[in-house]
């Protein structure tokens, strides 16, 4: 038996989904830790919880990023007595512009830290998560049902981390283990001028907000689901691999990425034609 206090871990807490995550995680009586590399921001959203009256989370600093990363985070946690019960791999980015031209050192961070980091946390304290029958949530995105112009990289992580996941699931659903793809839409986070997406760029009907998919994310790992995506024009959009040929599915996309946009301001890809 473990003397660590199990706890959820939520990575890129400090903005967006994973700081909606953490409030849901908290208010629903779970003992938390937030992780990211902008200390300032986690103990905000830490104290942010703490005033609602709910436990405050632990504040983690750690840079997934690195290839230290995950392993300087569990040394973290452990120091603090604690092991994950359930992870919750947020963490990531993803870069707008063609592959061939975006810089190659960040899109292969990209993938370190769609990836490697997520696999890694995913694989990392199992013991733990099968002995407390917690779980993982893994955060993918629609992108990941379709090739991606214009987000290559990002794309195929994002594809990886459904694959993953779903193997996963089925490979521990006999351990009793939770283990979800929560597949959003576009969402107005911080993740969009990061990767240098206009406003305006994904259409409307897709987007939804932070809590709202966060709120759906908790419940769909919480009974067990497989696979999350939130909102009836998100779920149609995935299912369009299964009714059309991948070569239009390309097209479609391309055409997107290639079409002018007014507002376009994308220091990290293209310029509007």
């Amino acid at each position: 038996m473990s003397s660590l206090q199990p706890v959820s871990l939520i990575t890129g807490a400090s903005s967006g989904i994973g700081t909606e995550l953490a409030h849901i995680f908290a208010a629903h009586g779970h003992h938390v830790a937030v992780t990211d590399f902008r200390e300032a921001r986690l103990t905000a959203v830490a104290d942010a919880i703490a005033a609602q009256g709910y436990l405050r989370p632990h504040v983690i600093v750690a840079d997934l990023a690195a290839v230290d990363g995950p392993a300087r985070l569990a040394e973290a946690l452990r120091a603090h007595g604690l092991e994950p019960a359930v992870v919750v791999n947020n963490a990531g980015f993803g870069l707008m512009g063609e592959a061939a031209k975006l810089d190659r050192a960040e899109q292969l961070a990209m993938i370190d830290l769609n990836v490697r980091a997520l696999t890694d946390l995913s694989l990392r304290w199992v013991d733990g998560v099968i002995r407390h029958r917690g779980g993982v949530l893994n955060i993918a995105s629609i992108t990941a049902f379709v090739p991606g112009p214009g987000m290559a990289v990002y794309h195929a992580t994002k594809a990886y981390v459904l694959a993953f996941t779903e193997a996963l699931h089925q490979e521990l659903e006999t351990d009793g283990v939770r283990v979800c793809a929560l597949c959003p839409g576009p969402v107005e986070t911080a993740f969009l001028s990061r990767a240098g997406v206009p406003h305006d760029y994904f259409p409307a009907v897709l987007a939804r907000g932070a809590r709202r998919v966060a709120l759906e994310g908790y419940n769909g790992f919480m009974s067990g689901r497989r696979l999350v995506v939130p909102g009836t024009p998100n779920r149609i959009f995935t299912l369009l691999p299964r009714f059309l040929p991948r070569a239009l599915i390309l097209g479609m996309v391309e055409r997107r990425w290639r079409t002018p946009i007014v507002a376009w301001d994308n220091p990290r890809g293209r310029a509007a034609p």
